[in-house]
């Protein structure tokens, strides 16, 4: 049992995010805390010169919205970040911020481009200071 679990969420994978939030109450000491991370990532430079400066607080408060809606559906209290910037950087931090013994991720089925570049989760598992349990 944690408790202090981050549970990290890609709001465009809703379904595995639910999946992985339900697993992280079930995991979590009575009196715990769980803390919903979901991250916008950075607008490379040639393309926010053409976007609206506002698209980044949108999607921020797409995120926002859409996790706080998971939560009321599911029926769980939990502390909700939006971050922005790198992923596995930003759920590292926020780790690290909220002093948290576990955190919990979802992934994908990895193929040949993660041994080149490194997924979210694979950077998440090597840099982490607490536990951390993928989901596939």
């Amino acid at each position: 049992m944690y408790e202090k679990i981050i549970v990290a969420i890609d709001t465009a994978q809703l379904d595995k995010g639910e999946r992985i939030l339900r697993r992280a109450m079930n995991m979590l000491e009575p009196g715990g805390a769980l803390v919903l991370v979901s991250v916008v990532e950075d607008v490379p430079s040639y393309i926010s010169v053409a976007e609206p400066i506002d698209l980044a607080v949108a999607a921020r408060k797409d995120a926002d919205e859409t996790l706080s809606g998971l939560c009321e559906r599911i029926g769980v209290n939990a502390q909700i970040e939006i971050r922005q910037g790198a992923a596995a950087r930003e759920i590292l931090a926020s780790a690290e911020q909220n002093g948290a013994d576990l955190i919990l991720v979802a992934s994908h089925v990895p193929d040949v481009s993660n041994y080149f570049i490194g997924a979210t989760a694979d950077r998440v598992v090597r840099h982490a200071r607490c536990s951390v349990l993928i989901d596939r």
